[in-house]
């Protein structure tokens, strides 16, 4: 079989997804290359959070397409459903799945590497307007031929040769049951393990429910059963991830609770540490904070989106808080762990943000003890509301925002980082074959590097914390009880922490 080259592009559910399709190629006898420039086929699992992120994919594209001419590419992942047609006409482009069919990526490039040097049939052709009007099904192998989309004068690929397969994702659910931890494995030291999907909301600014559908959970057993099975392969560490956790169990008929799940998997499996991706603020329930308090088994990380600090803002996100309540929430949190991670999404630019409402997200920053930020300058997505609305804020001001924030964020993460040196903290050291020393995360999402030999991946680590790096702690390992403690080698002034 030929070999193949998976690249995803987002959010932790792209990551999980990207994981279960390289499982899938993996059992059907496909090898994985060690780089797309030497791989037939390109598997790329698109976002399209952003503007950016619709760019960085087509670049991806032009740059692999350029190097390897020969790779037949197939474009998976948000993008692809948003967007079809747009991205079968980049050169190197072969397939284009959506997320209502990414379940069936293996199995379609089984198929047709087996029978490439058949010629297509014409009477499987179907109009692309019928494709995307009709229910899709696990086990549809009916491929179409785009037929309805001509050549740019720019780009005169034969357009005739290209598949696209999108359907209604609301439908789709069974992706989930695919377990997450194939591949390249002994490369992951944290694997994915994706709960939920979609989402539920109608955020004014967001494109994901469009391109994910409405929430759908893996049941309870399902979930426990592969974190069993992850923490007897021997990984120490589980994310749980998906599209909007906080919404986990409600489309199933018993309707489990999102902490109950937690609280099953611990009790039931022998799993040494989960690790809890975004959770929308109010979701962070006094049960779920208590539970994350009460045991060293899940991490003290607390990522819970802001979008802004303006109640008048949060209400054109139509966002289900306001600047009060996520304050309490955080808060409530910090009582709890005083030592966990905080971390925040922030949106500036937000169509009518005026200097006030943008100083409100500033101040509200300010106050909580955040120890990160992921700051995102408002990007225009077709079909939502904040698209169509008239005062769009120019791309000056938004730069100037984004990049007061970015300050604000690096300053209260050397903070954070400064107030643990000293400290000895139990990390988990990853797998980054790049750069000196060891890279290794504690439970509280601290970025360490380990001075001295590299040690295995997947390793409990005593780390006593010696000096700052850039962006991360540089540490040692900590002497065994009774033995004298001799310092590492390595200078730290040296260390990197570019892979940690």
């Amino acid at each position: 079989m030929p070999s193949y080259y998976s690249i995803h592009l987002g959010c932790r559910a792209n990551q999980a997804d990207a994981a279960a399709i390289e499982q899938d190629l993996s059992e059907r006898g496909f090898t994985a290359a060690g780089h797309s420039a030497n791989a037939d086929v390109v598997v790329l699992n698109s976002c399209t959070v952003t503007a950016a992120a619709d760019a960085e994919l087509r670049q991806l594209v032009r740059r692999i397409h350029r190097e390897n001419p020969a790779a037949r590419i197939l474009v998976t992942g948000c993008y692809a459903q948003r967007s079809p047609e747009e991205l079968a006409r980049l050169a190197g482009v072969e397939w284009v799945v959506g997320n209502s069919h990414k379940a069936e990526v293996a199995r379609l490039l089984q198929e047709s590497c087996a029978s490439a040097a058949a010629p297509s049939s014409a009477s499987s052709f179907v109009p692309l307007s019928n494709l995307l009007a009709r229910p899709p099904s696990p086990l549809d192998t009916e491929f179409c031929r785009l037929g309805s989309v001509s050549p740019s004068a720019s780009d005169p690929a034969t357009l005739s040769a290209y598949n696209i397969l999108v359907g209604d994702i609301s439908a789709q659910r069974h992706f989930l049951a695919v377990p997450f931890f194939g591949g390249a494995t002994e490369d992951r030291t944290r694997p994915n393990l994706k709960i939920q999907d979609g989402c539920n909301n109608r955020c004014s600014f967001c494109i994901i429910p469009s391109v994910r559908g409405l929430s759908r959970s893996l049941p309870p057993q399902e979930a426990i059963a592969q974190v069993r099975v992850l923490a007897e392969s021997g990984y120490r560490e589980v994310v749980l991830s998906g599209v909007n956790r906080g919404q986990y169990g409600r489309d199933l008929s018993a309707k489990p609770r999102f902490f109950r799940l937690i609280q099953q998997i611990l009790d039931e499996t022998a799993v040494e540490r989960l690790r809890l991706s975004s959770v929308e603020p109010m979701d962070f329930t006094d049960h779920l904070l208590d539970l994350m308090a009460s045991t060293p088994r899940i991490a003290r990380h607390v990522h819970a989106p802001l979008q802004s600090g303006s109640d008048r803002i949060l209400r054109r996100m139509h966002r289900k808080y306001r600047a009060a309540q996520y304050r309490e929430r955080i808060l409530a949190a910090y009582d709890r762990m005083p030592r966990a991670a905080f971390g925040a999404d922030v949106i500036v630019g937000f169509p009518g943000e005026t200097d006030e409402d943008f100083d409100a997200t500033r101040r509200l920053i300010e106050d909580l003890p955040f120890t990160y930020l992921h700051v995102f300058p408002f990007s225009r997505r077709p079909g939502t509301p904040a698209d169509r609305m008239k005062d769009q804020i120019h791309g000056g001001m938004v730069r100037e925002r984004g990049r007061i924030l970015r300050q604000l964020s690096a300053e209260k993460n050397q903070r954070f980082r400064e107030a643990h040196l000293g400290r000895t903290l139990r990390v988990l050291t990853l797998g980054e074959p790049d750069g000196a020393g060891t890279p290794a995360l504690s439970d509280n999402y601290l970025k360490v590097v380990l001075a001295g030999e590299r040690l295995a991946a997947n390793q409990w680590i005593e780390a006593r914390i010696i000096a700052l790096g850039d962006g991360c702690l540089i540490g040692e390992q900590a002497a065994p009880l009774g033995q004298p403690h001799t310092p590492a080698a390595d200078s730290p002034s040296m260390m990197t922490c570019a892979r940690a």
